[in-house]
């Protein structure tokens, strides 16, 4: 059975930086896309991140990029995002999800995604 925790989330000031985590278990290889996704409440769940398998290719999404970073450790079955320079409009809920990709695919639609965390909530004050 496939799980994904994600950790990390909390309360921050406008401006400064928090790392999640998404610890990922039950996948059978790392042959497996982790992405980002964020979702406030009445809105749509919105693309951030996508990191492959190797870790070699990442893609952000334009309201994150250079402030957001997507990674991954396979040894730890980890997947993580930093996010510096945080704005009170990054305040959400954060989810992390998989899929298995046989190529360099970078998945970005929430359809393309089947695996899902339960999220972890981010709050920026300004």
């Amino acid at each position: 059975q496939v799980q994904l925790v994600e950790s990390g989330g909390g309360l921050v000031q406008a401006g400064g930086s928090l790392r999640l985590s998404c610890a990922a278990s039950g996948l059978s290889s790392s042959n497996y896309v982790m992405g980002w996704f964020r979702q406030a409440p009445g809105n749509e769940r919105e693309f951030v991140g996508a990191v492959s398998w190797s870790g070699g290719s990442t893609r952000h999404s334009d309201p994150v990029k250079g402030r957001f970073t997507i990674s991954r450790d396979n040894a730890k079955s980890t997947v993580y995002l930093q996010m510096n320079r945080l704005k009170p409009e990054d305040t959400v809920v954060y989810y992390c999800a998989a899929r298995f990709v046989t190529n360099s695919w970078l998945p970005y639609r929430v359809y393309e995604y089947t695996y899902w965390g339960q999220g972890t909530q981010v709050t920026v004050s300004s």
